[in-house]
């Protein structure tokens, strides 16, 4: 017992003495019903144990003021808050979203392209040659952070893709493209893209109004957010809107860089992405038979919108049906950055297609086979398609896929299945195949 009162006489020295105080009269009653309890020694190990605690935390602070002492005074730089992120930062968080994003997706990319605009070659300040006009201001193909794409200009554009046939959309399609837009945030503008489609019998069926900026112009509501609004009429003609959680679009759209949109059509159901990410589902829309993209814009030159790689696609058939048919898979769903072995991240929706098909065949081989249009040399499209394989062949290793069932090949452009001399004949031609062994 005299040692525990020693104990004691140690710990109120070494705390602070509001706390020391404190600890003393737990410690104290707890000594003495343990007295009467005649087990002083379960007393002694708790005493011990809370000294243990008390010391430990007070040479803790001790040190780390020690340490705090030592750093060397920060530099103004240091002490600032922290920058903005860049633009090339911001490319990269993007991206890592929309990688989120297509892991999950359940868009599937149509397998026959009747119409594409990369939007590459086309001469820049005059209108886009894939398009047509259907009016206010004009619009003309530019150059963004080195891209080409085209500008949606002045406070409204409307174009529409420049094709043969007055109705060209099948019962089951898929159109793609990408969007830049910076909106100003918290200013009293309104701006808006719009996806507007038409059936023969309403104008229009369909219409999704994506407004990065997310001001109603009621309210002129000066939160930043963004919103996704959209009408349409069912096969009946029953009129109706409704809109997408503005939190949803916030998660997936990053201002001031390129957002892919993607749309499927299959017989009724209508569904919109963004990077990949379902944000809204129709299960009941009349049939469309084409359509446009119409801008409203009020904001500066740099905040408009810009668009490319529009691509406008016949619906997807199922891969065992391909692969029974063919003996071969190919697609074009499969995607790189121009000139570049680098994986778009909307091609890891195919990807875990042909992964998902290969797990549930452990006998299935491939021989992966990538191809290119005539655009460039020999030279380069040959190493090209064959680094190209090879990151398919890698991806597909990362999602499980054993490395020997799987054989990289680059064929560059000595197989076409399609006259290189037109956009969507050069765009059949590029393409990956998955050939059986």
């Amino acid at each position: 017992m005299k040692k525990l009162f020693v104990i004691i006489a140690a710990l109120v020295f070494v705390c602070a003495p509001v706390e020391a105080q404190s600890i003393l009269n737990r410690i104290g009653n707890r000594a003495k019903n343990a007295a009467e309890n005649k087990v002083g020694e379960k007393v002694e190990e708790e005493v011990n144990n809370a000294f243990d605690k008390v010391f430990n935390k007070k040479k803790d602070k001790a040190q780390s003021e020690e340490a705090e002492e030592a750093k060397p005074a920060r530099e103004p730089a240091e002490q600032a808050e922290k920058p903005a992120e860049k633009p090339q930062q911001q490319e990269v968080k993007a991206k890592k979203q929309a990688q989120t994003g297509y892991a999950k997706t359940d868009f599937v990319p149509g397998d026959e392209i009747f119409f594409d605009d990369p939007v590459e070659g086309e001469k820049v300040g005059e209108f886009p040659s894939h398009w047509d006009f259907l009016g206010g201001e004009e619009c003309e193909v530019m150059t963004l952070d080195g891209v080409q794409a085209i500008k949606l200009s002045g406070w409204c554009s409307e174009i529409t893709p420049l094709m043969k046939e007055a109705d060209y959309l099948p019962e089951e399609f898929t159109i793609e493209f990408d969007v830049w837009s910076n909106p100003d945030w918290g200013s009293s503008n309104n701006d808006h893209l719009d996806l507007i489609l038409f059936s023969e019998e309403y104008d229009p069926c369909v219409r999704v109004s994506f407004n990065p900026a997310g001001l109603n112009e009621e309210e002129q509501n000066t939160d930043p957010h963004a919103d996704l609004l959209y009408d349409f009429k069912s096969p009946s003609g029953d009129p109706r809107e409704g809109s997408a959680p503005g939190t949803t679009v916030e998660k997936y759209f990053e201002p001031g860089t390129w957002t892919k949109v993607q749309v499927s059509f299959n017989k009724r159901a209508f569904k919109y992405y963004i990077n990949g990410n379902r944000a809204v589902n129709l299960p009941n829309v009349a049939k469309p038979t084409r359509f446009k993209l119409s801008s409203v814009s009020n904001t500066d030159e740099k905040d408009r919108f810009y668009l490319k790689n529009i691509r406008v696609a016949k619906g997807a058939v199922p891969l065992y049906d391909r692969l029974a048919a063919d003996g071969k898979i190919v697609t074009y769903a499969i995607t790189f950055e121009t000139g570049k072995a680098d994986l778009k991240p909307e091609s890891m929706v195919e990807i875990n297609r042909i992964a998902k098909l290969m797990k549930e065949d452990p006998g299935l081989e491939f021989e992966v086979q990538g191809h290119c249009d005539t655009t460039g040399s020999d030279k380069v499209n040959d190493p090209l398609s064959q680094k190209r394989a090879e990151a398919i062949v890698a991806a597909l290793v990362e999602e499980g896929i054993a490395q020997a069932r799987l054989t990289a090949v680059g064929k560059g452009s000595h197989e076409p299945i399609a006259d290189n001399k037109t956009d969507e004949g050069r765009a059949k031609n590029r393409r990956v195949e998955f050939v059986k062994k």
